[in-house]
């Protein structure tokens, strides 16, 4: 792990001729050309924008509207609400919805397990209000579970109408809200995240024809393994790519690729592997700290102890354009003087992270340890202290 200068306040010390000098010298690499109303690639690793255009724009998320149910569904079953091998009803509604459909039987019961798949891999809008009922009792009291998660999630520029994505008045979502549910997707619920990359799944009775997954570069990408497409007339075609490939100097690398509007699936898959080879080969990853190891050590006052280390439970990670790893530079933002009680886990300060004047990363970080405050003697000594630092 390379090693890199962190800062109190600012970077000033390493003089302004070298400072303008990245200024001048350091741009971030162009985005190619995407063919698409609106797109987004975000280093998920490093929590990095790298690419985006039309991000807050409300549009039409047609299937992609099924990341939301299945975040509810998997919460369901994280939860022990219900279980993979639980059978739902197919209601006469299900049986009879529009579109994409997994083919499954009025008054049948089908396993959890199958639904999901069905749901993901076929796109299935019968699959997809089978589970809203199963698990909000109705679709219409599922859509308000929806919208009071997105509310939670802070998606500003979500509103769901139903649990599969037809086009319906208010119905919308942004590139932005897309990255955040998916990451959130992705991070909590890993257990299921094997769902996403399923090429082929056929339910008895469902045609041939209908058995393989709609996003093409599971098949053309090996590091692709996920997430959602989506269609519909007024939505475009829509997708919703995410893929991890390995470097040396990290574990892993994820990448999430989202684009919407364009002309044609092939448009879609196209846009998307671009918009992930470009991110792949124009920036490079760098840990700056692995998990629990500390960012900043830094002074604290009227507590049992004189210093507190700040730093992640998650490794710190930045993405930087490649060939730029090693002028990067770094500092950490604090209340000055910080003083106990501290308590481990407590947000305290701000890692930013910079190339020449332009800020790559900010980070929150949180204290490693409590710091409990000391007795009324060092409390009085540190404060008169103060009076002279």
């Amino acid at each position: 792990m390379r090693a890199f200068p962190l800062l109190r306040r600012s970077v000033a010390v390493f003089g302004c001729a070298l400072l303008g000098a990245l200024a001048q010298a350091q741009t971030l690499p162009p985005p190619p050309e995407i063919a698409a109303n609106a797109y987004l690639l975000m280093d998920v690793s490093a929590g990095q924008v790298l690419a985006e255009r039309s991000i807050d724009e409300r549009v039409e998320p047609a299937s992609l509207t099924k990341l939301m149910t299945t975040y509810l569904v998997f919460d369901a079953l994280r939860a022990g609400k219900i279980r993979l091998e639980q059978t739902f009803p197919v209601s006469e509604r299900a049986w009879k919805m529009p579109g994409s459909r997994m083919f499954i039987k009025v008054d049948t019961d089908v396993p959890v397990d199958d639904l999901i798949k069905g749901m993901v891999v076929q796109s299935g809008n019968d699959a997809t209000v089978a589970l809203a009922e199963g698990v909000g009792g109705s679709v219409e009291n599922f859509v308000r579970l929806m919208n009071e998660q997105a509310a939670a999630m802070g998606l500003k520029n979500t509103h769901y109408t139903n649990p599969e994505g037809l086009t319906e008045p208010g119905h919308y979502t942004s590139a932005r809200d897309l990255a955040t549910l998916s990451m959130r997707l992705m991070r909590d619920f890993p257990e299921y995240a094997h769902y996403h990359a399923i090429q082929k799944y056929r339910y008895p009775g469902t045609p041939e024809s209908n058995d393989t997954n709609r996003n093409r570069l599971l098949f053309r990408d090996p590091t692709v393994d996920g997430l959602k497409t989506g269609h519909t007339k007024a939505a475009g075609y829509c997708l919703v790519a995410t893929a991890r490939r390995d470097f040396p100097n990290m574990t892993e690398r994820r990448l999430l690729s989202i684009v919407l509007g364009t002309a044609s699936d092939a448009a879609r898959t196209a846009e998307s592997q671009k918009l992930l080879n470009w991110g792949y080969t124009a920036y490079e990853g760098i840990k700056l700290f692995d998990a629990g190891q500390p960012a900043s050590t830094t002074r604290i006052w009227k507590g049992k102890s004189s210093t507190l280390n700040l730093g992640r439970e998650q490794p710190i990670v930045v993405a930087v354009p490649a060939g730029s790893a090693t002028k990067i530079t770094s500092e950490v933002i604090r209340p000055e003087p910080l003083e106990a009680p501290v308590q481990k886990g407590q947000t305290i300060a701000t890692l930013r992270v910079k190339l020449g004047e332009r800020t790559l990363l900010e980070q929150p970080l949180q204290a490693l340890e409590t710091v409990e405050r000391s007795g009324w003697f060092g409390r009085a000594w540190d404060a008169i202290r103060l009076l002279w630092n």
